[in-house]
């Protein structure tokens, strides 16, 4: 257990370290404001941080840098939440994917790091579903989802269909099961094909097929923004191992979509610390993240991940402030919907 002056040190020295990104020095610390120790204090004390794990000397310095551990005792315990005031920003609904495209760019924007966002996960319901003819046997299959969100896909039936066959098929798929789930339709489908007309049955089928592809495809993506941010970060164009091994993790992006999964199961901002635990794979990286919501259900997470030497006041301020834009977003309601 660290006493008050041992705290205060440590804060002091992490502070620095985050505005500097120079190891900090007994000399530095005892000229910082509000730290009223002489430099022999100071070194005994940085002696017991560095005991204790929480701060480390780099082979070529005499000042020392926290450790991950030393940064992890700093974000919970010792973070004074400053309202920082943004040029108030905003994010104006839209079609999903042009939300969490632009919620992405405004994470990066905002906090000059890498901006993340996990899409939402689909719905498997539909509220809407239309049928074009597009020449013989091509039809264009227009799935709605209730939050909006718009699919396309060309299908190749074996039977061709007048404009007409299609209207009337798309009005009886929408009157009778409109905001089921994909399975509750196939269910149905399965138990009511036979009292259903043959180009009716068939288009169903065809929609089902398509519905459950577009689900599908969607789970895994997640948008990322801002990764030439990184070569201004002296942590990373210092070393281009560094900056290799960050760019890796955005082009798998399992790796990330795994961390941000993680980062779904906790209310509130949460904070991943790199080389603490095998959540973030990389010493030099630190995550700040937090939920969005659809209509009061967590749907995704988003987040900035920067240097593990972050101003990580800012990027809680700038997360917190974007996941509720998001919710916003994506759950606004046109008047008369």
């Amino acid at each position: 257990m660290l006493d008050d002056r041992a705290k205060l040190l440590l804060k002091t020295l992490v502070e620095r370290y985050i505005a500097d990104g120079q190891p900090v020095g007994s000399r530095t610390l005892s000229r910082a404001p509000g730290l009223d120790l002489s430099p022999a204090t100071i070194r005994n004390v940085m002696s017991d941080l560095e005991v204790l794990g929480l701060i480390a000397s780099p082979h070529t310095s005499a000042g020392r840098v926290p450790t991950a551990r030393g940064y992890r005792l700093f974000v919970d315990t010792m973070l004074t939440a400053q309202r920082e005031d943004f040029s108030t920003p905003s994010l104006a609904p839209d079609q999903p994917q042009k939300v969490i495209a632009n919620a992405a760019n405004l994470l990066s924007n905002l906090s000059q790091f890498v901006g993340v966002v996990m899409a939402p996960r689909r719905q498997s319901v539909f509220k809407q579903i239309e049928f074009l003819r597009l020449s013989d046997r091509r039809l264009l299959v227009i799935i709605v989802a209730p939050d909006g969100d718009v699919q396309n896909r060309v299908i190749f039936p074996e039977a061709d269909y007048t404009q007409s066959q299609l209207v009337e098929a798309s009005n009886y798929i929408n009157t009778h099961f409109a905001g089921l789930s994909i399975e509750q339709v196939r269910d149905r489908l399965q138990s009511e094909v036979e009292q259903l007309r043959g180009e009716i049955a068939a288009l169903m089928q065809a929609a089902v097929q398509v519905s459950s592809e577009v689900l599908n495809e969607s789970q895994d993506e997640v948008v990322i923004s801002g990764e030439r941010n990184l070569f201004a970060v002296t942590d990373f164009s210092s070393d281009m191992s560094h900056l290799r091994r960050a760019f890796e993790l955005f082009e798998q992006k399992t790796q990330l979509m795994r961390l941000l999964d993680v980062s779904s199961q906790a209310a509130g901002v949460r904070i991943f610390i790199g080389g603490e635990s095998q959540v973030v794979p990389f010493d030099d990286l630190s995550i700040v993240s937090a939920n969005y919501e659809v209509d009061g259900q967590v749907v995704g997470t988003l987040g900035v991940i920067g240097p593990t030497r972050m101003p990580y006041e800012r990027m809680i301020q700038i997360v917190d402030i974007t996941s509720k834009l998001v919710t916003n977003a994506l759950s606004y309601r046109k008047p008369g919907h």
